[in-house]
């Protein structure tokens, strides 16, 4: 017979005691000494959450924050495409001047993005990400109060620092909240912000300008409060453990991978226009950057906490969706910095009409982004839809490449969409991909270095382009003059010129743009070539 104790545990009570022979003293049977039969067993209680995983609601909670962060961002590159040519003719600035606007945030944010992405390794995410938008805001300020071009390029470059920061460490934290299964729908919330800011961001500016009262000035000092409010919420909510280990901050390769992104990206910008390709200046610059770059490589090879650990490119997902970043890069960048210039200074439209016709591009763009999110994160399947978006991609530059001063407007709508769908398609998939096949302790510096070469496409691409339009633009208005207004073609106060003039101009842009998208266009082959050889590896459901 078990003990008490025995029974005790297993009924959780004292059992009534019994004779231990077979019989009673009264000679009746003698009641049975098997324990009574355990209580029905409860269902079994659900695995509590750890205390450093955020629950769902905890994680819509953080993603606000982070989606006002983006939509600064955003705003701050697109506020300014339709108001740049009214900004730059009160500045009396030139079209190699227009590119530059645009060509410092992209160059600052583009040299700085791999650090902030390895600094999100070592440091508090959640501390970095306000750092970011609070350089981000000063320089937005600072831009407001410009008084000349030069001045305001240098504003432009301090927004970068805290743009890149914004856009490297945005996708690192939402990678250290949320499983690559279930970031799908996640990132598609990026997406529909990046839509929302590429369409508010052209509309808002052309409003701004375009309203007497408030002036060009506003374009900056807009994004502010938005900034403030992002800083608010993300201190309120983001709670993300923070890993302690030893820090080790690789300076000297931050250094040369910094010097030498921006010595390659001002050879790019100036080589043709203000020296000659071939000049001493040209091979001084180009050496230095290759230089201080071979010198990256050689620190990174190293250092403990490299900022760029090479041994990323041994895998063959991450280097393909590095080459393929700089095709999309070159897309996104210049295929809405130009577009919007297209409208205003090839076509004659205002600022405002301008932002709502690049409508179909931004819808697409909103659509296709938030939809393949939520399919991916429900089937666990990104390959299909990151082809379909490198196909639609190229294809949409081919044909915007068709376009001149005369082409119908919903032609160009139409083309417009399918570039759209091709961003929305592959820009978050792309980074999504390479996170899901990265170690935790890499995922900052792994998904940074994504990001930061398709902000080196997009920069190159700007500079290399703007100088390219700029040239064709002032051919095209000297051969239709006879070379009696040839310096017309760089100036961007169009208004100021005589009515005869104003149509040459026009259509001198409008002319050329084609070509700008059809240079892209070689560059999304790359793309679509470097998409078609990246290998399908299922989503993992663990952070």
């Amino acid at each position: 017979m078990r003990s008490r104790s025995a029974l005790r545990d297993r009924t959780g009570s004292t059992p009534v005691s019994t004779p231990v022979g077979r019989h009673s003293t009264s000679g009746a049977p003698a009641p049975s000494t098997k324990a009574p039969p355990p209580p029905p067993a409860s269902p079994v209680p659900p695995v509590p959450v750890a205390d450093d995983q955020m629950t769902h609601r905890q994680i819509l909670e953080a993603l606000s924050g982070l989606l006002l962060a983006l939509l600064v961002a955003i705003l701050s590159s697109t506020i300014v495409t339709n108001a740049l040519p009214t900004i730059l003719a009160e500045l009396n600035g030139t079209q190699s001047q227009y590119t530059w606007v645009v060509t410092a945030t992209l160059l600052s944010a583009t040299a700085t993005t791999p650090v902030w992405g390895k600094l999100a390794d070592l440091f508090s995410k959640k501390v970095l990400m306000q750092a970011s938008i609070s350089l981000f805001a000063l320089g937005s300020i600072l831009c407001g109060l410009a008084t000349s071009v030069p001045m305001l390029i240098g504003f432009r470059a301090v927004q970068g620092l805290g743009l890149g920061g914004v856009q490297a460490l945005a996708a690192v934290i939402i990678a250290a909240m949320v499983s690559p299964r279930e970031r799908g729908r996640y990132s598609g919330y990026l997406g529909a912000v990046f839509a929302v800011g590429t369409v508010s961001g052209p509309l808002v500016g052309g409003l701004i300008v375009d309203t007497s009262w408030l002036g060009w000035r506003w374009c900056f000092f807009v994004v502010v409060p938005v900034a403030i409010a992002a800083f608010i919420v993300l201190g309120r909510t983001l709670r993300l453990p923070l890993i302690k280990r030893k820090v080790s901050i690789d300076w000297l390769g931050a250094t040369l991978i910094v010097g030498g992104v921006c010595l390659l990206l001002v050879w790019v910008s100036f080589a043709g226009n203000a020296f000659a390709w071939t000049s001493t200046t040209s091979l001084v610059l180009l050496g230095a950057a290759l230089l201080c770059l071979a010198g990256a490589v050689l620190v990174e090879r190293r250092v403990s906490e490299p900022v760029v650990p090479l041994r990323l490119f041994r895998d063959r997902t991450f280097t393909l969706a590095t080459v393929a970043g700089i095709g999309l890069g070159i897309a996104m960048f210049g295929g809405s910095l130009f577009i919007g210039q297209y409208f205003q200074l090839g076509r004659g439209h205002s600022p405002t009409a301008a932002g709502l016709l690049t409508l179909p591009l931004v819808l697409s763009l909103f659509v296709t982004s938030t939809a393949s999110g939520w399919l991916i994160s429900r089937w666990g399947r990104w390959k299909g839809f990151l082809t379909a978006g490198s196909i639609s991609l190229l294809l949409g530059l081919c044909l915007l490449a068709t376009i001149d001063h005369d082409t119908q407007l919903w032609l160009v709508g139409c083309y417009l969409a399918l570039l759209g769908s091709g961003v929305g398609l592959s820009m978050q998939n792309l980074v999504l991909a390479v996170q899901n096949n990265t170690h935790a302790r890499d995922l900052g510096a792994a998904t940074a270095t994504v990001t930061f070469f398709r902000s080196l496409g997009g920069a190159t691409g700007v500079s290399v382009l703007g100088a390219v339009l700029s040239g064709q633009v002032a051919a095209r208005v000297a051969a239709a003059t006879g070379g009696a207004a040839g310096e017309a073609g760089a100036s961007l106060d169009i208004a100021t010129l005589p009515k005869p003039l104003q149509d040459v101009v026009h259509a001198a842009y409008g002319d050329a743009t084609g070509l700008v998208f059809g240079i892209s266009a070689v560059a999304a082959v790359v793309t679509l070539v470097a998409v078609l050889f990246i290998r399908e590896v299922p989503l993992r459901t663990t952070v």
